[in-house]
């Protein structure tokens, strides 16, 4: 879904990517599946970076899990402090997505179903994606991916990289903002959120990516 006043992010054009891209590519006569995180802050274009490196790929080689299905419902944040903190670490069931990852690893099951987090009803939904077998790459992009939290570090046990996506401030704030509008908050209470939640998520999000494989300049 295209968001409104928000320029479009640019196509794989950088020798860099379009490096890592071909890279990843050669590893498909392995044989073996490939799980590939793709980490970055709140509107750093990770959504759209991974439907564009999953598109070059081709549909029959990668697939996008994204770890935004599983957030807590709101059943079970609301009328608590987590509903004002909705994106941080422990808003997030990291141990069913834990449990995913493994699946996907291990790859013993004809297809796999994971939830999705549909922004339209800010719910995530269950068994909404299908991951067959046979697609060797998977691409998962989330937060906290390279939190040295414990669990988290057991999620970045399971991937064979990780690439953090990096985009500028200002970039990250208009279409956060904007995002924000789409979906329903006047610009005042979108601009609060961009700048108070998803600030404070950014800020640790932004300290992990030292860990990353590669870090990808992204607009």
């Amino acid at each position: 879904m295209t968001l409104p006043n928000v320029e479009p992010v640019s196509a794989f054009e950088s020798a860099e990517i379009q490096q890592a891209v071909t890279e990843l590519r050669s590893r498909l006569t392995s044989g073996r599946r490939v799980l590939l995180g793709v980490a970055g802050s709140p509107g750093s274009g990770k959504s759209t970076f991974s439907a564009c490196l999953a598109d070059a790929l081709g549909p029959e080689s990668a697939l996008v899990v994204p770890m935004d299905g599983f957030h807590l419902g709101n059943a079970i944040i609301d009328g608590t402090p987590l509903r004002q903190r909705k994106g941080a670490p422990d808003t997030f069931d990291v141990g069913g997505y834990l449990s995913l990852l493994r699946r996907l690893v291990r790859r013993d099951e004809e297809v796999v179903y994971a939830p999705e987090f549909r922004r339209t009803i800010d719910e995530p939904v269950a068994a909404s994606l299908a991951i067959p077998a046979a697609v060797p790459v998977i691409i998962t992009e989330g937060n906290y991916l390279l939190s040295d939290a414990p669990r988290w570090q057991q999620v970045r046990a399971q991937l064979d990289e990780v690439w953090f996506i990096d985009t500028p401030h200002s970039l990250r704030l208009a279409r956060l903002v904007e995002r924000h509008m789409f979906y329903g908050m006047d610009r005042a209470a979108a601009e609060a959120w961009a700048n108070g939640p998803d600030a404070a998520n950014a800020r640790l999000i932004e300290a992990t990516r030292s860990r990353a494989d590669r870090i990808m300049t992204w607009y």
